[in-house]
């Protein structure tokens, strides 16, 4: 039996091997050398690692700013609500409210504050360890840093405050004045409580007629007629168009006199009562108050408020605004200046420019009734000689007739007197005279004046001063003029009025001023008339800057404005 058995080395012995590659497995191992499908599955494992783990890390990424941006978000309304200076809690206890509200607690840190009368200034931060999951897988096994940080101030910046107060005759009414002083000298006090040293000034303005300056103001002007007997000025319709007060402008200065009562008091130390512009003498509480700072100073001056006379809110709110205007700024420099400096040093930069945006100014604006008539005296009874001479030494006056040439010697001890030719004084002549006739028409007493002393001519403004309108034509000249004569001359063609229609349109104009320079004007109606309200209503910044109040409620006004202004001031 013969067979075959074939091995490899056999085969190959054979030739066979060279065969088989020449047949199809060699065609097969050439297609698998020159086939590249799979090439680059390694590559592709290993790029699809790394890209997950980048994923991996941007997820943690985005986690961490996720967490980052919420507890941000926290922080900041954490710190502003701690902030708040009406805010009752602790700002650590309020930070941490926050943040446990929100899930972020773990991550609460103690808060950094600073405090004043005026300011709460609060700091949080956040400096945490975030856990991460797929560096972790990258071997990456520190944890991320993070880190937030919020702080918030709630400040009340600088302040000018004018009160422009009603103590008009209607004020000494149903306990007004009284109220009145109790809450304004608690918004001083309130204001006070609230703000830093240094950054608040208050400016009293009493008005009634007219507004009293300080003689140290009215020097800085340019006064036609000037006299030291009181300080007011005689505005013009134009000067309440403009919130400015002019240091070069002529202003026409008010003459020291009164149309009321039957009085003099040329002997004595004191001048004409009831005055259209009050003295300094007489009534140095309706001096204006200006720029002080001082609690005590503000509220004993307030306490010194006595009523009396007509009402000019458009005077009180002209001067209210004059003092907040820069314009004012070189006269309050000089005030504030030397050793008898009337206005602190700290503040000889206030009035301030409104562009300064640190600094608020304001008008509380007050009245208990309406505009009514502002009197002055007419230009031909202003300036020169009054053709009234006065004695001195013998209180004597004598009134001078342009159709005889003579003159009327008033004697004091008598009521009555006779005529000389010249002023009592100036010569040393005796005159004898009656000066009481019996029913028949016969002298009954006599006396005779002998000359002594020396007489002076009186300017107007000396003659009215001290002697009202209403003595000067019934006690000087009624004695020889008619007696219609005498009062049209001496008393109604002396002075003038601006009506309440003409105050009420001035007023506008000024509160226009005001608002249009960014003064926010509070005003008050205290018991007010419709006609009061009207124009406060119109002065007012908006209506709900505007308070109609009675009796006590004109505390809760003044407590509101007070919170108000600080609401005003707050810069976070």
């Amino acid at each position: 039996m013969n067979g075959n058995f074939w091995t490899t080395t056999s085969l190959a012995s054979r030739g066979l091997w060279t065969g088989l590659r020449k047949t199809g497995l060699r065609e097969t191992g050439l297609r698998f050398r020159a086939d590249e499908s799979g090439v680059l599955e390694k590559p592709m494992i290993a790029t699809l690692l790394c890209m997950l783990a980048v994923g991996g890390i941007g997820m943690d990424l985005v986690r961490l700013e996720r967490d980052r941006t919420e507890l941000q978000y926290t922080l900041d309304r954490a710190v502003l609500a701690a902030a708040d200076l009406d805010q009752p809690l602790a700002p650590d206890a309020v930070v941490l409210d926050y943040m446990a509200k929100a899930g972020l607690d773990r991550y609460y840190k103690q808060p950094y504050t600073e405090i004043t009368p005026s300011s709460k200034r609060v700091t949080a931060t956040v400096d945490a360890d975030f856990e991460t999951y797929w560096m972790k897988i990258a071997r990456y096994d520190k944890p991320l840093p993070l880190r937030a940080a919020a702080t918030a101030v709630e400040s009340i910046g600088n302040v000018e405050i004018s009160l422009v107060l009603d103590v008009s005759g209607s004020m000494g009414q149903d306990n007004r004045l009284r109220n009145l002083k109790t809450a304004a000298k608690q918004f001083v006090q309130t204001m006070d409580d609230n703000t830093e040293d240094g950054k608040m000034t208050i400016s009293i303005v009493p008005y009634s007629t007219q507004v009293s300056m300080p003689a140290s103001v009215l020097d800085q002007l340019q006064l036609s007629d000037a006299h030291s007997y009181s300080h007011c000025i005689n505005f013009d319709s134009d000067d309440y168009s403009t919130t400015a007060i002019s240091t070069v402008d002529d202003y026409e200065q008010t003459m020291h006199f009164s149309i009321w009562g039957s009085s003099d008091y040329r002997n004595s130390s004191d001048l004409v009562r009831l005055a259209t512009c009050a003295s300094h003498v007489n009534n140095p509480e309706r001096t204006v108050m200006l720029l002080e700072d001082d609690v005590d100073t503000l509220q004993d001056y307030i306490d010194d408020f006595e009523a009396s006379d007509n009402t000019s809110i458009d005077v009180g709110m002209k001067w209210g605004v004059a003092l907040l205007d820069p314009s004012m700024q070189p006269i309050v420099s000089t005030l504030a200046s030397g050793v008898d400096a009337e206005i602190d040093p700290q503040y000889a930069n206030r009035p301030v420019s409104y562009s300064d945006h640190e600094t608020l100014k304001v008008i509380v604006l007050m009245t208990d009734g309406q505009n009514t008539d502002q009197y002055y005296v007419n230009s031909d009874y202003r300036n020169g000689g009054s053709q009234v001479w006065y004695n001195a030494d013998e209180r004597v006056y004598s009134t001078y007739n342009e159709n005889t040439g003579n003159y009327f010697w008033h004697d004091p001890d008598t009521g009555s007197g006779t005529w000389g030719p010249h002023p009592f004084g100036d010569g040393n002549l005796s005159k004898k005279y009656c000066y009481r006739w019996d029913y028949r028409g016969n002298c009954s007493r006599e006396t005779t004046m002998r000359e002594r002393g020396s007489s002076v001519e009186l300017s107007f403004a000396d003659l009215f001063a001290d002697t009202s309108l209403q003595y000067i034509y019934y006690y000087l000249f009624y004695d020889w003029m008619d007696y219609y004569d005498a009062r049209d001359e001496w008393y109604y063609d002396v002075y003038n009025a601006v009506g309440a229609s003409s105050k009420d349109l001035r007023t506008q104009s000024i509160c226009t001023a005001a608002k249009d320079q960014g003064i926010i004007v509070f005003t008050i109606g205290f018991e007010a008339p419709e006609g009061g309200q009207t124009v406060l209503r119109d002065c007012a910044s908006s209506d709900s800057h505007y308070y109609d109040v009675k009796g006590l409620e004109i505390a809760e006004a003044f407590n509101s404005i007070a919170s108000a202004i600080r609401q005003l001031r707050l810069t976070e």
